[in-house]
């Protein structure tokens, strides 16, 4: 099992800038994916930005040029620098980890965080 603690929401200005933590505890081998995505009032929640194992990157092309996902393989944690922040990336960020490899050899699938609130004025 994974426990994903977020940490870094707030209320920002319109062209400020925050970052998000997220920190994977519990028992497993590997992590493979770590993502962030957010949910809106009234929308679904949608993917936001991911990073694999390797380092390979995605992002939603609202976000691309002004979000910036790393990860630290050896601490378990993924941050999420958001940079000229737009009142449209208000909502509620969740940290993700879309598969596990646990000490029994079984894949476990899709953990979530608490979610952490951006607020962004304009």
């Amino acid at each position: 099992q994974v426990q994903l603690v977020e940490s870094g929401g707030g209320l920002v200005q319109a062209g400020g800038s925050l970052r998000l933590s997220c920190a994977a505890s519990g028992t497993f081998l590997r992590i493979n994916a770590m993502g962030w995505y957010r949910q809106a009032p009234g929308k679904q929640r949608e993917l936001v930005a991911a990073i694999t194992t390797g380092g390979p990157t995605n992002y939603a092309d609202s976000v691309k040029g002004r979000f910036t996902i790393s990860r630290d393989n050896a601490k378990n944690t993924v941050a999420l620098q958001m940079d000229s922040l737009r009142p449209e990336d208000t909502a509620v960020y969740y940290c993700n980890v879309d598969k596990i490899l646990q000490p029994n050899g079984r894949f476990g699938y899709s953990y979530w965080g608490q979610g952490t609130q951006v607020t962004v004025s304009s």
